[in-house]
Parts: C-alpha cells; structure tokens; sequence
C-alpha cells in the first residue's frame, strides 16, 4: 500500500486552492496547475465473470481488487485526485439523464473514500460477482457510448484538471462483434478525447483463445507520452500483480522537481528536468480537528504591539540584526537580495575522472537528469552528446547547481548513466545524469579510528564461511516497512469499519531456523576460535559491588555508638545536628525513643528532652 513515490508529486496543503505553481518551488518559469484525474472504464459483459481455471478469479474480480488498490493509494497518497467508476455492457443504464444505454456511472469523478472502497469490495467475490452480474453484465456493448458518458464526466467537473487519463479494463478484443459502425463511432469518440488532452491506456485481461489489439484498440489507445514510456502492450495480464504493476506504471505521471537550465558555456544553455527517482514513503503528518464539528482546523498568525495591543500589519514589522552593541533594521527585500547568490539552474564547471568520485562524497540522495526538448528546442541533442562522451572519456561533469530561488548552491557531480534494456527491449534504465551532491571542504573530516585488536587469518576464513552460507540477493521491493504498514492497516480498518486490521507480516525478521539449518556448526566453530571455553553470552552477569580501592562506590561505613556522656558533650555545645540521622537514631534507641519516619529536627528534639531529664 505505501509504496515508494517513483516521482516528485507537487501538492498545496490548502484544500480551496486548486492551483499550484511549480515554478515558484523550482525556480523555473514553467507552471502546473490542477489535480489528477483517472476513470476506470470496466466492461461487464458475461465473459468478463467467468472465471479461470484452478478456481483463479474472474476478470472482473480481478479489476475490482484493481480498483480497490487503486482507490485505497489515492486516499493515502493524493486525496485530492478524482477518480471515477464506469462500467459498460450492462443491462441497466445509470447516467446523467440516461442519455446512454448499458453505461452504469458507478461513481462519478471524485474524490475517493472511505465509502467507495466499501461498494467496490461488495462486487468482489462470489456474492458480489453475482450482484455485478444480475446487476450490470449481459447488456448490448457501444463503447462509443461509453467514451461519450466519460467525456461529459470530465466537462462537468468544474476544477482545474492537469492530467486526464482513461483505463479500458476488458476481455474481448472486438466488443462490437465486428460491427463496423459501432467500431467507427468509438474510434471517432476516442479521437475527440484524445484531442481534449484525455490520455487512452487499455488494461487487456487474459482470454482463452488469445486477445488480438490490432483487431480493434490499436486505434482506441493514445500514444507514448514520451520516449521512455511504453506504448501498447501486446500480452495480456493473466494475474492480479502483473495488472497491479501495469496500472501503476501508468497511473503514477512523470512530474519534475525542477526544470532548470544547463549552462554549458557563454549563450549555452540546454533545458533539463531534475527527477526523484525514489523516496522513502513516511507517516503522513497529523491533521488538527475542529472539537465540535471533526473539520480540519486552519490557524492563523496575527502580530500585535506588545504596549498598545493593535494589530500589526506586515509593512509594520521589521527585521533586525545586533552588531558590534547596535542594532541593524533590514528591509523584506534587502533579506531576499542576500539570500540570493544566482539563478536556478546548472552551471558547468569542468569534468573529472570517475575514479576521483568515492563514497563518502555521497551525502544525500542523488537526483536524475533528463533533458527537456519541449522547452529549449534541440535541448536533447546536445544533452546526448555530452553524455556519449561523457561515457566515452570516463568523466563526470562538475556543476553549479540552484535548485530554487534564495537558496545556497551546491556542488554536483553529473554521472552518466546508459540506457540498459532487458530480453524484450523494454528499457529498464533510461539515459541521462546521476546528480551526486559533493561536500565542502569544511564537510570531510578525519576521524581518529581507534585501534582494535586484529582477527587472525583462521577466523577470518572460518568467517567468510559463515558470510557465504547466508548470503542472498536482496531487493528492495521484497521488505517493506512493517511500522508503517500496520500504521495503514489500522486506519483502513478503522475507515471501514472492520473487526481487526489485516495481518502484516514482518519480512524483516531474521528467520532464525533457517539460518541455523545453513550454518549448521560453523557458528559453533566460530565460537571456539574467537571466544573463551567459558564464554556465555546469553547468560546475565550478577552485578558485583567493587571495592573502593578498585575504584567503586565506597564502602558501608561501619556502626557508629555514642555513650551518653559525649551525647551530653555534644548537646551542651549544640553540636548535635552535626551528627547524620542513622546515628541520631541509634542514640534515640538508647534512650527508647521510637524512631520510625522521624525527622532529623524531631530526632534531636526528642533527644534533647531525655538528656536533660
């Protein structure tokens, strides 16, 4: 469910504004506006409920746990996307004015809750395909029909929409039966959404005797976005995660953190985008609730005089700076003016081997960079020179680099990347820069390491036995954080209303039986060369009270007895509260005064009385 984020998402925390501007964050002059919308256009004819063999899910259950996935992601990522539910080839309509036959508006473009995950849930299953399929399946098919329906869904939304795409979710590949009519009204229609910016993915499902895209939905889906994006793809999902991870290779859009310019010399400027190719997903942040009415509650600053009380407007305050005993007023736009030193974007400096990049230079994560050819025609071009020879050479390339406006620049290192591509030609690693941020002088420090004992070559071999047995090839999609998924969990059980949240397994755990049947006993060997004969370490050592000659607490000192004489001597002198408490007991005992929680002025008080009798 909380998956890591491929791609910088640029949101606004105020739930009225629509609008955010990513070129004031990055410095460019380059702005989007709006939210993301997605609409699952799901057929419901009858072959779509048959289900596999083995008893395997249905498609249609299959795309609804899709859905539900779907849904469930957008509540925790990106609330504020719309997204809609659309089925088609249903025996009852359900739409604005039922202007379309067999089109079933399950829900219409907004934004997902709590409620909608329920619904969907009740069509999956056997109980819920039944519903689905009394209810929406065995109707006449015009998918013409539906791509309208779905066009009047966006044109109705009066917000700002950024990203318009549409996901077809069937099992056959001529829905029309070979109509050529119908066929030609749904790809007149595909070609009016395609025209309004809508984006046409189609998630082909598994069929028994194949499922043919060039029969019909060649001509239905849209085009690569760009060059690192597939296109249509031939082999249809016969699995739930092979589906999951196609949506959201589509779903998810390519958004830049910046779009700067490359300077590689005078009048030289190239356009790139700066990309967050990974970031660790983390708790979202608590969100305060007015007491009464469970809104979100919004605060407010004011400033006022601290003598007079009025309040204070933002041309009436000032900020100042004590130095040498006197105090110096700055102007809002003297302080910008100093929190300046350049423009946003990349400077070259010069090149430099690879061998003089090392490890520790990395101190934060990297970020990629793509050229941009939209915004500086040509800007592809000489950004694939550069990295040809880049690669070529064996050099990276040391940049100035702004990432925003009133902040300090940085150094980075520009690692060329190749392109690498798998058996199938699809690329798995685009091409481009690694911006690994270099440290200032100031940064890189020596440490005294101290100096331990060195193991000797017997345990070193015997260890490196050890190394092999349990080593593994480790990927990272295969831990995920079990602290926030069960924070998830809790939430989605508490949202839904269910008895107890969904188990999660901790797959970080070390599985102690399997590592001890691989090494069997070389832990024991293991043992026998570093370790004593008596060595335990499970076992707790009792904690011993050191002497004070060896450099512990100081001893129990010894009892102290007082005859009557030297107390009288003491009292005739007032020296008696120069004596400790433990020692004003025993003297009271002498006398048979009781001294049980007394203080140290009773005690006296009380002994004073019995030495004067």
């Amino acid at each position: 469910m909380a998956q890591w984020n491929a791609y910088y998402r640029n949101g606004d925390d105020d739930e009225d504004d629509d609008e955010t501007e990513e070129g004031d964050e990055s410095g460019g002059d380059y702005k989007h506006t709006g939210r993301d919308s997605l609409v699952f256009l799901v057929d419901a004819s009858k072959e779509m409920f048959i289900k596999g063999e083995d008893g395997e899910p249905s498609n249609f259950d299959m795309t609804m746990q899709c859905v539900r996935s779907v849904y469930t992601s957008k509540i925790i990522s990106s609330d504020k996307d719309l997204v809609a539910l659309v089925f088609y080839g249903t025996k009852h309509s359900k739409n604005p004015q039922n202007t379309f036959k067999h089109v079933y508006v399950y829900h219409d473009l907004d934004s997902p809750g709590a409620k909608w995950v329920q619904e969907v849930e009740s069509l999956r299953g056997e109980k819920g395909a039944c519903l689905a399929a009394e209810t929406l399946g065995s109707g006449d098919t015009s998918l013409g029909d539906a791509l309208w329906c779905c066009s009047n869904l966006y044109s109705d939304i009066k917000l700002r929409l950024s990203h318009k795409r549409l996901m077809i979710f069937t099992c056959r590949d001529a829905p029309h039966g070979g109509d050529s009519k119908l066929d030609r009204q749904a790809r007149t229609k595909a070609g009016d959404l395609k025209e309004t910016g809508v984006i046409i993915d189609l998630m082909h499902l598994k069929k028994s005797d194949g499922f043919d895209v060039s029969l019909f939905f060649c001509d239905i889906v849209s085009p690569p976005e760009d060059e690192s994006e597939l296109g249509l793809q031939l082999e249809a999902c016969g699995k739930l995660e092979d589906l999951l991870k196609r949506v959201g290779a589509k779903e998810h859009r390519k958004r830049a953190l910046a779009r700067l310019s490359l300077t590689l010399g005078e009048g030289m400027k190239v356009a790139v985008g700066v990309y967050v190719m990974a970031r660790s997903a983390k708790k979202p942040s608590p969100i305060r609730l007015h007491r009464d009415t469970n809104e979100p509650a919004r605060t407010k600053t004011r400033l006022y005089h601290t003598q007079t009380g009025s309040l204070l407007l933002p041309s009436d305050t000032k900020k100042a700076q004590v130095y040498g005993n006197k105090q110096i007023v700055m102007e809002k736009d003297e302080l910008m003016w100093m929190k300046k030193f350049d423009d946003p974007g990349l400077v070259l400096i010069g090149f430099k081997p690879l061998d003089r990049l090392k490890l520790h230079h990395h101190i934060r994560p990297a970020v990629f960079i793509y050229p941009e050819e939209q915004q500086i025609t040509g800007s592809a071009c000489v950004f694939t020179a550069l990295l040809q020879k880049c690669i070529e050479k064996g050099v990276f390339a040391v940049c100035r680099y702004t990432s925003r406006r009133n902040t300090p620049p940085c150094f980075v290192a520009l690692v060329p990347q190749k392109e690498q591509v798998d058996e199938g030609q699809v690329q798995m690693t685009p091409p481009g820069f690694n911006a690994i941020f270099l440290p200032f002088a100031e940064d890189v420090r020596s440490l005294d390491i101290p100096q331990n004992p060195t193991a000797s070559h017997t345990q070193v071999e015997k260890m490196k036995e050890i190394v092999h047995k349990l080593h593994f090839r480790y990927r990272s999609d295969a831990f995920e954080n079990p602290v926030l998924q069960q924070h998830y969990r809790n939430l989605e059980a508490l949202a839904l209303d269910l008895m107890a949240p969904e188990h999660i397994e901790d797959f970080t755990l070390p599985k102690i039986d399997s590592i001890d049947d691989r090494l069997g006993p070389l832990v024991q060997d293991f043992k026998d060369l570093v370790y004593p004969a008596d060595y335990n370490p499970g076992a707790k050592t009792a904690s011993k009270r050191k002497p004070a000659e060896a450099g512990g607490g100081a001893e129990k000192k010894p009892k102290v007895e007082m005859s009557k004489e030297e107390l009288q001597a003491l009292a005739q002198k007032g020296a008696l509260g120069k004596l400790t408490v433990p020692v004003l007991k025993d003297a009271c005992k002498q006398f048979g005064v009781r001294t049980t929680g007394t203080k140290k002025i009773e005690l006296i008080d009380a002994l004073m009385a019995q030495l004067t009798k």
